[in-house]
């Protein structure tokens, strides 16, 4: 077993193991099941109606333990799994879910040293997943047409690995004017978009995909599914598309008392996938069963507008990120990193984890 000390460990390793060190952030977990994120601090206290929980009686101690506050109350105190990370980090755009980002991971292949691009970074979540999936000898190349968002991205992806991670890029700018500039022609093995007008970027993902490669979509609404499919159906350079979605659904176990629970994470998105043919391939046209009904020209604009206009965020009713909320989630983010490549300079400094008061004593 490679020791948590190893600094040749992939990137991120060492900041999951080991004791839990001022400036990592820990998930409490109270008698009743609620929960909170917090960044350790030296001489840091939580407070709640139940009490001041001190910081310094988390730092220095295993993972997964039990501590009391001062009034006696009990917290379980856990390092945060992904998908709790992803769930309570600073964002400013909405990030994809954990199913969602299992799924993606697995149904387009992301691989250990795969190249892969995506458009639409949001606050980080989903480069994380796959950062964690193509490792430190992998190449991830973000695109984020707003600044903000990216600074935001950015200290997400590094608080959570400790540190920047060796194999990821970040570039501004819109995907189809920017990708066919920075990545050579057939040298991307995925691409991965979460974007409102996918379509659009047909001939730049033709353009920087190797033969084979699968391309992953991810959209919200059914109109947005349908004009996707009929684009790259009408394309001609991509195999049949693939559409799904998931869902989750948590079951509540005490006893016999054993049924679904009462809430669950159903809809949140539609993946589309298919695989870049190589060049001068025409794909196959698969037999299918006429049933079919006609639809005038009128029904299919009406369904699928064709205008650029319609796609835009007030069209779809996407409620805009204000500007308070972006600027708080910045300072956040900004924070938490910083407390995190503080964790980090103590593990590479070999440090046992515990207070400074305690170690001197």
């Amino acid at each position: 077993m490679t020791d948590s000390s190893d600094l040749t460990s992939p990137t991120g390793a060492a900041h999951r193991r080991g004791p839990l060190r001022a400036g990592q952030r820990v998930q409490l977990t109270d008698e009743r099941g609620r929960m909170a994120t917090i960044t350790l601090v030296e001489g840091g206290e939580y407070h709640s109606h139940q009490g001041v929980l001190f910081h310094d009686e988390i730092i220095g101690q295993p993972d997964a333990v039990v501590v009391h506050n001062s009034a006696g109350h009990p917290y379980q105190i856990l390092r945060p799994l992904l998908k709790d990370f992803v769930l309570s980090m600073p964002r400013g755009a909405t990030v994809v879910y954990p199913k969602d980002a299992g799924q993606i991971i697995t149904m387009a292949d992301i691989f250990p040293g795969a190249s892969v691009v995506e458009a639409g970074v949001g606050s980080g979540a989903l480069s994380i997943s796959l950062l964690r999936a193509i490792g430190d000898h992998g190449y991830l190349a973000s695109y984020e047409r707003r600044e903000d968002f990216a600074t935001i991205a950015q200290a997400n992806v590094e608080t959570f690995f400790g540190k920047e991670h060796p194999a990821w890029s970040v570039h501004i700018g819109d995907f189809q004017d920017t990708v066919t500039s920075v990545e050579a022609p057939g040298s991307v093995d995925r691409v991965v978009l979460d974007m409102l007008a996918p379509w659009e970027c047909i001939d730049a993902v033709a353009t920087v995909m190797a033969p084979g490669g699968v391309w992953i979509n991810y959209v919200t609404t059914v109109p947005q599914l349908s004009k996707l499919v009929e684009a790259v159906r009408a394309d001609g350079r991509f195999t049949e598309p693939e559409s799904f979605e998931s869902m989750v659904r948590g079951w509540h176990v005490q006893g016999l008392a054993v049924r679904p629970d009462h809430r669950m994470v159903a809809h949140t998105g539609f993946l589309m996938t298919c695989r870049r043919l190589a060049d001068a391939q025409q794909p196959l046209e698969l037999k299918r069963r006429n049933k079919e009904a006609e639809f005038s020209a009128e029904d299919i604009e009406a369904w699928t507008p064709a205008k650029d206009e319609d796609w835009s965020e007030q069209a779809q009713n996407i409620p805009p990120v204000s500007e308070r909320k972006v600027r708080r989630s910045t300072r956040d983010s900004a924070a938490a990193r910083k407390a995190a490549a503080h964790a980090q300079d103590s593990i590479e400094r070999g440090e046992s984890g515990k207070p400074e008061t305690e170690q001197k004593s």
